[in-house]
């Protein structure tokens, strides 16, 4: 949220240094994210000096130049080389000085110098209004009232404002704060700590009058209590036009674009006071009626951003005589808009119920100014006089009559909120006792009213404003903020209880391989669960069925629960491809959603991602490309971590895998892992291979291994044999690995392959595969008959079982 500083001191009048406000207002828990200048005109016109020409001739070497010598004021008087067709002697012009800093409106910056043009010197330009910022001619030079004295900063003779804009990142409780009104309030609130009273100076609305009683809209509301409160007035012959030069500045200045003086006037009353209103053409109310109601089923509706809506029954909805014309608290119709043919408006100012506005901006996918403030809760108190308060400015600007009487239907008044406070609470909760003096204090600031004082507590009412505030801890919390979380002293011992857990617990096991990958230079990475629907489209992997949906996303993007760790991860990828940063070895713990008949299902994953060189480029190694290899060694070493050995491996068929692997114990599936398919990283935009491995954690602790095995150094030697083996090519590495283990249970130790060939030279169908074998006996130094009798019993078992025989 933006918050002009010049705005705040039309309610306070403060003259503090801005970063002394921000650190105030952060303090008090509207978080100041930055504080950004603000010119209307960029530069300020700094530089820029009210000039008299005192002599004009033509270049001597040039047809449409002129010499001219401009008095600057104080005595100077400086030759300028001028362009412009209409530059004459006697003129008051704008003049940019030596080392004045100019714009274009591109926002591109150019400085001027002392130079010279056609062999004569220049001393400064003569400006037309484009080159200022001002406007977009550039026929010729600006004209400017010869009263102007010379010398006089432009700046000042057009008005530039300056400004500081607050960037504040407001929590969604505090609608109270999304006004300039509700930002200075609170800002008071904290300079009263400090010593410092200044008192909230409102608009005036005793200014509204009713110039005549011509054009009455009556007003009927069905739903009394998703509006208890709405209010309205019509003015008539309103001229619609540009806002003044300063209305103008005045929403720029917090990044909104100005429309008309009309619509303009509703949104500064909105940032005003943070009462949304919404003006509705009055000739195009059918019978002169405005009908609150809710929709009927299948209603049509096209609203402003063009867009033909059918409309729900449990949406409200702003009627004429014949049918909706606006989508009450969201966003107004198309039909029933201001437009520059307009000339009588019926001007709304209203209080509708949050839950129900939420509802329907959530339904539809909007999120307006308006939206935003209604389904927080605003002020009901403040309908009425914003009402007049954008009537009166209204009136001012587009030089409209008041023509009826203000129209305010509010049946039964909303209660302010009653709180008892126990001072015991207070002091529990924050820790420390504050003076009752203090809190009394705070209070008052905060416009809570004190009803009763006993010696036990206080009994409060709250004013409507802060819909927030209901129980006696929001209170608590009030008290705290305004008096400083800064002021609450630190204990001088820390107390801690022990906890005993095992060591096999999830999160010490978690923490256990985080910390493992992470010394082996990965990176952990922490998603988001809610993801976009469309994936499901990129594998059929994803089952529409077991989709999780969430009731009310945030939007399109944030639709659903994740069914796959995968698109998440490329995600993060993709952003950081994007930055230059493609060497990338990623994991994250994590679950995934699923529906299923009767029930729904969170599996937790470890997810890992390899992508881009193993090792940064460095001048002494070879550029080395990490591949599937790499991915496997690295997801071995998480299951030997874990004691977790003798995985079967097969090949996996999932969709999101060009090439892949799965790793079972025994039946039980603990992992896949492969290369993505290139079809899925396009969509991502992803050039490079990517290598993911989906680890799935609830079946892994399950298979843990809790007890720890070790073994002696050996005392007798290990024996090393190698086979050269030629192999039909879909016999795997794994196949022989287990059936070696399987064929020799107690000598065998381990079992490589340590060279692979395929070519020209063996039979076609063929490869060749050299494994080497250790072998130990624990007991004793192992003969050569021994090792020949396993090497034999091998050799067999490949033969039987594979069709491999000695490669010669």
């Amino acid at each position: 949220m933006k918050i002009s500083y010049n705005w705040i001191k039309d309610f306070l009048k403060i003259d503090l240094p801005k970063e002394k406000v921000g650190e105030l207002l952060t303090d008090l828990g509207l978080e100041v994210e930055g504080i950004i200048p603000y010119e209307s005109v960029k530069g300020g016109l700094a530089g820029v000096i009210v000039g008299e020409v005192v002599e004009c001739t033509k270049h001597p070497n040039a047809d449409k130049l002129s010499l001219t010598k401009v008095d600057l004021g104080e005595g100077r008087v400086v030759p300028i080389v001028c362009g412009a067709p209409n530059v004459a002697q006697g003129q008051k012009v704008a003049v940019a000085t030596i080392g004045t800093i100019l714009y274009d409106k591109e926002g591109n910056s150019f400085k001027i110098k002392k130079g010279k043009i056609r062999g004569e010197e220049s001393h400064g330009m003569i400006c037309a209004e484009d080159e200022l910022g001002l406007g977009d001619s550039h026929q010729g030079i600006m004209v400017l009232d010869p009263s102007l004295p010379n010398g006089k900063p432009c700046s000042e003779v057009f008005g530039v404002v300056s400004d500081d804009i607050f960037e504040i990142g407001l929590t969604p409780n505090r609608s109270d704060a999304m006004s300039h009104l509700g930002v200075a309030r609170d800002l008071r609130a904290g300079l009263l700590q400090q010593g410092v009273n200044k008192e909230i100076i409102t608009p005036s609305v005793t200014d509204f009058f009713v110039d005549n009683r011509l054009l009455k809209i009556d007003v009927l509301v069905d739903n009394k209590e998703l509006v208890p409160r709405y209010c309205g007035v019509t003015i008539s012959n309103v001229k619609v036009a540009p806002s003044p030069i300063w209305l103008q500045n005045r929403l720029k200045a917090i990044g909104i674009t100005p429309k008309n003086n009309v619509v303009d006037a509703t949104n500064y009353v909105l940032h005003d006071l943070g009462q949304p209103l919404h003006a509705f053409d009055a000739l195009k109310i059918a019978g002169k009626k405005i009908i609150v109601r809710n929709a009927q089923e299948g209603e049509k509706l096209q609203t402003l951003d063009g867009v033909d809506r059918t409309l729900s029954q449990e949406d409200l909805v702003i009627c004429d005589a014949d049918k909706p014309i606006c989508l009450a608290g969201v966003i107004g119709g198309a039909f029933s808009a201001v437009s520059q043919d307009t000339t009588h408006i019926f001007l709304e100012s209203a209080y509708f119920n949050p839950v129900a506005i939420r509802k329907t901006a959530k339904r539809y996918g909007l999120s307006t100014d308006a939206s935003f403030r209604f389904e927080r809760g605003i002020n009901v108190d403040t309908c009425k006089y914003a009402l007049l308060r954008a009537a009166i400015l209204i009136k001012k600007i587009t030089g409209g009559e008041i023509s009826s009487d203000a129209i305010d239907f509010y049946p039964k008044k909303i209660e302010d909120f009653q709180v008892f406070l126990t001072y015991e609470k207070v002091d529990t909760l924050i820790g420390q006792v504050i003076p009752r003096e203090v809190i009394k204090s705070i209070l008052h600031s905060l416009d809570i009213q004190i009803n009763s004082i006993t010696e036990i507590g206080m009994g409060l009412t709250v004013p409507s404003y802060r819909v927030d505030v209901q129980r006696d801890v929001d209170i608590i919390e009030e008290i705290l903020r305004v008096y400083g979380y800064n002021k609450i002293d630190f204990s001088s011992k820390v107390s801690a209880s022990m906890s005993h857990s095992s060591k096999y617990e999830d999160a010490n096991i978690q923490n256990i391989i985080g910390a493992q990958l992470a010394g082996q230079g990965f990176f952990e990475i922490m998603n988001n669960s809610l993801t976009t629907a469309t994936y499901q489209e990129l594998s059929s992997d994803i089952k529409p069925s077991e989709q999780v949906a969430i009731l009310n996303p945030l939007s399109q993007d944030l639709a659903v629960m994740r069914q796959s760790m995968l698109f998440s991860g490329l995600e993060t990828i993709a952003y950081n491809n994007n930055r230059k940063r493609s060497d990338l070895a990623l994991f994250e713990f994590g679950k995934t959603y699923h529906k299923l008949e009767d029930t729904y299902i969170e599996p937790k994953h470890l997810s890992v991602f390899l992508s881009g060189n193993v090792y940064p480029e460095a001048w002494n190694a070879p550029i080395e490309r990490t591949n599937f290899y790499y991915l496997k060694g690295y997801v071995m070493n998480i299951f030997q971590r874990l004691g977790i050995e003798f995985l079967l491996e097969k090949p996996s068929q999932e969709a999101i895998f060009q090439e892949g692997i799965q790793l079972f114990k025994g039946k039980t599936l603990l992992a896949s892992l492969g290369v993505v398919k290139r079809s899925i990283l396009n969509h991502f935009e992803i050039k490079q291979e990517v290598f993911f491995a989906d680890i799935y954690w609830d079946k892994v602790l399950e298979n843990l291994s809790k007890e720890v095995v070790y073994t002696e150094i050996p005392k007798y030697p290990e024996v090393r044999r190698d086979l050269a083996l030629l192999l039909q090519e879909d016999t795997s590495f794994e196949q022989l690995y287990q059936l070696a283990f399987v064929t020799e249970k107690e000598l065998l130790k381990k079992v490589s392959l340590f060279d692979v060939y395929q070519g020209e030279k063996l039979p076609k169908g063929k490869k060749s595969y050299a494994l080497s074998f250790v072998l130990q006996d624990k007991n004793k130094t192992l003969t050569d008959t021994q090792i020949d009798k396993v090497m034999e019993a091998l050799l067999g078992a490949f033969q039987r079982e594979t069709g491999a025989t000695l490669r010669s």
